[in-house]
């Protein structure tokens, strides 16, 4: 049976309000893990010294975007489903759910550049409804992107293909950050709806970015025990500078 690919999906049907019950109604450790690692990322930057930052594929999740404010005076987060457009939009336009108060207390107390609030945070969040693929390169000069290559196809050329577009959307020297689901095969989300897996590791992880990048760590975290078993075996974070090509 061929691959599931990215266009072969209905992403406008995308169950955000399963998805954020089942991941992000609490704050996991795994997400703490996560935090840390990208607050780090993040203090590298003077406050607000990055003038356009991207979450490629920004999903429902509203914490990278929550991270990105220390650094930056404006964060486009690009999403093609238009189910994950609207929650974004209502988070921007409305006070937030409640339930994101204790990611945010746990990104400023990382980050203590970041604003006070998360709705003042979220002033610098522009939402794009549009097809990451068709972002021109070298338009950023940070990129964020968690949870996305590895969930949006179970092709490993796609996985490949979106990863090097990712790289691509800074300009040389433009900095990089990651969090990939480690090993998850096909997925459901909810009672009954599938979604793709490609199953990626950090040696493959390293493998895809090497050769666009410099200053490439890699690292993991184990599966945290208190999510879904969506199958995965943790997560695979990174953090890269895109090279000169």
């Amino acid at each position: 049976m061929a691959p599931t690919r990215n266009d072969d999906v209905d992403w406008d049907s995308w169950p955000v309000q399963d998805y954020l019950g089942e991941n992000y109604r609490e704050l996991h450790p795994s997400d703490a893990a996560v935090i840390a690692h990208h607050s780090a990322f993040y203090r590298q930057f003077a406050p607000v010294s990055a003038a356009r930052s991207l979450e490629f594929g920004a999903g429902p999740n509203l914490y990278p975007l929550m991270l990105a404010a220390a650094a930056s005076r404006r964060i486009d987060a690009v999403e093609a489903s238009a189910a994950g457009v609207a929650y974004l939009t209502r988070q921007l336009e409305q006070p937030p759910d409640a339930s994101w108060s204790p990611f945010y207390e746990l990104c400023r107390s990382l980050n203590p550049g970041l604003p006070p609030s998360l709705p003042e945070a979220l002033t610098r969040v522009r939402v794009v409804h549009g097809d990451i693929r068709a972002l021109t390169p070298g338009g950023y000069d940070i990129a964020s992107m968690n949870f996305v290559a590895e969930g949006v196809t179970e092709d490993f050329t796609e996985f490949t293909d979106f990863c090097h577009r990712f790289v691509r959307s800074v300009g040389p020297g433009g900095h990089l950050v990651a969090a990939f689901m480690e090993n998850m095969p096909t997925y459901r989300i909810g009672p009954a709806s599938r979604w793709p897996g490609c199953p990626v590791d950090p040696d493959v992880v390293t493998e895809v970015f090497a050769p666009l990048t410099r200053r490439l760590v890699v690292t993991r975290i184990d599966a945290d025990p208190t999510l879904p078993d969506y199958g995965d075996s943790g997560m695979v974070l990174l953090t890269a500078v895109r090279g000169p090509s």
